[in-house]
């Protein structure tokens, strides 16, 4: 049985598999070596003081619930752990005062601490019967390998997560302007990308929209890089809060920026519209800190193109001339106030 039991955990550990589907197999193999009618495996939250039954086995008689969350200072593992028992098969008698034992007639029981790396508690893998049991040598070895087992998978989970999370981050990172929190120019040339491929299946025309800040440098000359930095940070929670659920936006670099979107329809005035709603967004007043700007509005590149016959690159490019047209365009009397 020994020969049995260990060949399978190794084909078991020899898998790629979840927690759960590691320990319902450990469990099974648990109930072989013990003869118990429940094998399961606790997680113990002591800053919340309960202690929650996360996988069961029921063979028998004996039903320990899934899902089921108990205070910890009312449960069997908690008085086995203050007592330094690893086992009884006078669970009555012992443990007169458990109310949970009398409740599910619990006569035998075997239960080992989860620890984790660091010797934190994790939880408990438990055995119990109705039926009054002998726990063999054979058994106890069983019982603290699959608790050391369970505890370095639960790290190993814990450190793979982690690792997912900071790689998220990092990419969440690389596709952020660190200033405004908008996309990035690599994140915007993605997302045109995959813009220009949806209206290609849909047979629709794309709007990009190229802004560039007139006068930037003015502010930055006149205040400094702090205010420079501010200004550009409003424009962009300016431009997010005027976003549409299909609109693409971002920070190109310095002071220019983008906003695209899908073609609704053939109608022309779709170009004028949306150069209406970002002047519209971007001018006015700017209250920052002390300073207060009363700004103009931006030169906008507004074009509306086929992604058939264009790339994202060479259609910012040519939004990029529209917006320098737009720019050499604009009455000489325009000022921007600075207070």
């Amino acid at each position: 049985m020994s020969d049995i039991i260990l060949a399978r955990v190794s084909e078991t550990l020899s898998t790629e598999q979840s927690l759960e589907s590691l320990v319902r197999q450990l469990l099974e193999m648990l109930e072989i070596v013990t003869e118990m009618e429940s094998t399961y495996l606790t997680k113990v939250d002591i800053n919340a003081r309960l202690q929650h039954i996360l996988y069961a086995r029921n063979s028998k008689q004996m039903h320990i619930p899934e899902g089921l969350s108990v205070p910890w200072g009312d449960t069997l593992c908690k008085r086995a752990i203050d007592s330094d028992t690893f086992f009884s098969n006078e669970v009555a008698e012992r443990w007169a005062d458990c109310d949970a034992a009398k409740a599910l007639g619990i006569t035998s029981y075997v239960s080992i601490p989860v620890h984790l790396a660091d010797g934190s508690l994790y939880g408990t893998l438990c055995a119990t019967s109705t039926a009054k049991k002998q726990l063999s040598e054979r058994g106890e070895q069983v019982l603290r390998l699959f608790a050391g087992l369970i505890g370095q998978y639960i790290q190993k989970e814990s450190l793979v997560a982690q690792l997912r999370q900071a790689n998220a981050a990092l990419i969440s990172h690389s596709y952020t302007d660190a200033l405004t929190g908008l996309p990035n120019r690599r994140a915007i040339f993605e997302d045109l990308t995959t813009l220009f491929s949806l209206a290609r299946h849909l047979k629709r025309n794309a709007i990009i929209a190229f802004i560039d800040l007139d006068d930037f440098k003015l502010i930055n000359d006149r205040y400094g890089h702090e205010i420079g930095d501010r200004f550009l940070i409003e424009v962009g929670k300016r431009l997010t809060e005027e976003k549409t659920q299909d609109d693409i936006i971002g920070r190109l670099g310095g002071d220019e920026f983008l906003v695209a979107s899908l073609s609704k329809n053939d109608d022309n005035d779709e170009i004028n519209v949306l150069k209406t709603r970002i002047s519209a967004c971007i001018a006015g007043e700017y209250w920052l800190g002390n300073v207060h700007i009363i700004y103009p509005g931006a030169s906008l590149g507004v074009i509306e193109i086929d992604p058939a016959n264009i790339d994202a690159d060479a259609a910012l490019r040519a939004a990029d001339v529209a917006m320098y047209q737009d720019k050499k365009g604009k009455i000489k009397t325009r000022f921007l106030t600075l207070n």
